[in-house]
């Protein structure tokens, strides 16, 4: 599939198009942060955005999902999918979500994730400003995005013009051609677009100084060195922050409610985490429970074992895509897996 290129002048009609065709999900200001939100207006899309406050992965799986409805005559499901435009996605967020792809289809395909998956084109764009705590350019380095329908990358010199760079990955990609004035791209703004792209991995604030393979054996090596993670974790407030605006991690919990009649209500999912002190947490009947990581040190070991070593083999790389977000979200400043390895590796 060739690249076309749209100039700046003609990118609002674009996005316009599309928004009258259909939902259109994009970066839009939170005073002084970034959310994934339908977009009224081309206006409110700010490609320019640094990272968001939650992960895309919201749109295929949200924090609160219900799941069936049921009543005395049976259950329904409650899944609803509808196509839709995701429009400028970074690069490390298309890595976390082709993750959350493979965890959800594997073994036991959760349908209430693929269905609004598979509804979704993606659009992703280059990282125009670099969020504070970003690392994205060495972890995982050699595992390249893939999950996406089509890459637009910005750039504005007066020798090839303004405007962004539209490269379809796939038909869904290339059927959004039709919505804006497109050309096709010369090799000085395909060169441009590559420049553009390459020079942002140089600003990343943070940077892990090892190879995945490296991390991965010396993090599995430390896993009984209990005054380490005691040290690390003491801080800790167990909130589940780092979980929460993770956007790789998938784990949930199932509660069901029920009306008022006590006949009808609903089974309904919640985003849930390991760094809470329920997470492991099982009823043993008769009002007994057992917690199987009940002390922090322990879950802020499993946290960094599932982002550095144990997935590893079955994603092809680590669970963790750089985002900063993280680091950026914890209250204690004791998450950031750039510092949590440096120590790791050097002890």
């Amino acid at each position: 599939m060739t690249a076309s290129f749209i100039k700046s002048e003609d990118f609002p009609a674009f996005v316009t198009a599309m928004i009258e065709a259909g939902p259109v999900y994009g970066p839009v200001a939170k005073r002084s942060r970034f959310a994934f939100e339908r977009l009224e207006t081309p206006d409110e899309l700010r490609l320019d955005y640094d990272v968001s406050i939650l992960p895309p992965k919201k749109l295929f799986f949200p924090p609160t999902q219900d799941l069936i409805h049921f009543s005395g005559a049976g259950y329904e499901a409650a899944l609803e999918p509808t196509e839709k435009i995701l429009l400028g996605v970074h690069f490390y967020d298309v890595k976390a979500i082709d993750q959350t792809d493979l965890l959800f289809s594997e073994r036991n395909y959760d349908i209430n994730y693929m269905a609004h998956r598979q509804t979704t084109t993606i659009v992703a764009s280059n990282v125009q400003n670099v969020s504070s705590r970003a690392f994205f350019a060495t972890v995982g380095a050699d595992v390249q995005p893939k999950g996406h329908d089509a890459f637009m990358t910005a750039f504005g010199y007066p020798a090839i013009g303004y405007g962004y760079v539209f490269e379809p990955r796939t038909e869904k990609g290339e059927a959004l051609l039709e919505y804006g004035e497109f050309r096709p791209a010369s090799e000085a703004q395909i060169r441009e677009a590559a420049d553009e792209n390459a020079a942002v991995l140089e600003q990343c604030p943070e940077k892990l100084g090892y190879s995945t393979e490296e991390i991965a054996a010396k993090v599995r090596a430390a896993f009984g060195n209990d005054g380490m993670w005691a040290a690390m974790a003491a801080d800790c407030f167990s909130c589940g922050t780092c979980n929460t605006v993770c956007p790789t991690c998938y784990c949930f919990d199932v509660h069901d409610t029920w009306n008022v009649d006590q006949t009808s209500g609903q089974r309904t999912r919640y985003w849930d985490g390991c760094l809470t002190e329920d997470f492991a947490k099982c009823s043993l009947g008769e009002g007994a429970c057992e917690n199987f990581r009940d002390e922090r040190a322990s879950r802020f070991r499993h946290r960094m074992m599932r982002k550095a070593t144990y997935l590893n083999e079955k994603l092809g790389g680590p669970a963790c895509v750089g985002c900063g977000r993280c680091s950026a979200g914890c209250t204690a400043d004791i998450a950031d897996p750039v510092r949590i390895i440096d120590q790791i590796m050097a002890s």
